[in-house]
């Protein structure tokens, strides 16, 4: 069963965010923070999984996305609050979910861009409110930047040269055509966000890079970093290691890095989607296990 809802936001925003609730006795609680041009509608497969395995799951699109897309705005244009609004957002997700379930461990499962808002949360204390991460198709943003010009709209096209010759646009998303069509046919998908925020996401992500800033991050965090070998964001990888690298630089002691054969960018809708969620269910039931026991 699922439960729409809102969270209000600054100036004025409206996050439209969904409860969905297991039928069993919860385990814990999971927050869904989607990735960039696409809404937590893509996610209900997933959510699914969650919650037979006993996982209350909240999502939400985020600002200039989906059902909270700003009043006179194109699709991913975040407004005023920009960049530093779309990350404060998880903070008041996460803070409406610990509000209800107080006594459940609390998980982000963030992908994308979602991943790398939730790496800015984390870096500004968001840390103490969560008990376990799994960052999905994630990468070391300062790692990716020099390949770029900051001072122009992102290019999403770059991410399909691996693939030429392609059938789609989005071919780099995943293996599974029927994904990928949808994908394709959504209006809601397929837009990048505005010049400005793309700038401060890469700006903003050079802290990831300092060891005093990761070092403010709990130590014993646990933090799944789970990604495809095919998939272009990461760099064929290397930018999967360099953030691993950060974090345990700045002293967090429970960082995994868990890289499926094959699986390009959106890991949770690839043609073995089976097994990233079965292992994905495995990792989060250690993590849960073990911030019980401490």
């Amino acid at each position: 069963m699922s439960t729409e809802f809102t969270v209000p936001a600054d100036r004025g925003v409206r996050i439209s965010a969904v409860r969905w609730d297991p039928t069993s006795e919860a385990v814990g609680v999971v927050v869904l923070v989607h990735g960039m041009g696409e809404h937590i509608g893509r996610y209900e497969e997933t959510a699914q999984a969650l919650i037979d395995d006993g996982y209350v799951v909240f999502g939400y699109d985020h600002r200039g996305h989906g059902r909270s897309r700003l009043s006179g705005r194109e699709l991913g244009d975040l407004g005023p609050g920009g960049w530093a609004g779309l990350v404060s957002d998880i903070g008041r997700v996460v803070d409406t979910a610990r509000g209800e379930f107080p006594d459940l461990p609390l998980i982000l499962l963030a992908h994308s861009m979602g991943s790398f808002a939730t790496q800015q949360f984390l870096l500004d204390g968001g840390s103490a409110k969560v008990d376990a991460v799994v960052l999905s198709g994630t990468a070391a943003l300062d790692g990716l930047e020099p390949a770029l010009d900051l001072d122009a709209e992102l290019d999403l096209s770059m991410f399909n040269a691996p693939f030429a010759p392609a059938r789609t646009d989005f071919d780099w998303l995943s293996r599974d055509e029927n994904i990928v069509d949808a994908y394709v046919a959504d209006p809601l998908c397929g837009f990048g966000i505005d010049q400005e925020s793309g700038r401060d996401m890469f700006v903003a992500a050079r802290r990831i890079a300092e060891t005093a800033a990761v070092a403010t991050i709990r130590a014993d965090l646990p933090i799944l970093i789970a990604v495809g070998d095919r998939d272009p964001v990461n760099g064929g990888g290397g930018l999967v290691d360099l953030l691993a690298a950060h974090f345990r630089a700045g002293g967090l002691d429970d960082v995994t890095v868990r890289v499926f054969k094959d699986a390009r960018h959106e890991i949770l809708n690839e043609t073995n989607r089976g097994e990233v969620r079965d292992d994905l269910l495995d990792w989060m039931a250690t993590a849960v296990d073990k911030g019980a026991d401490e």
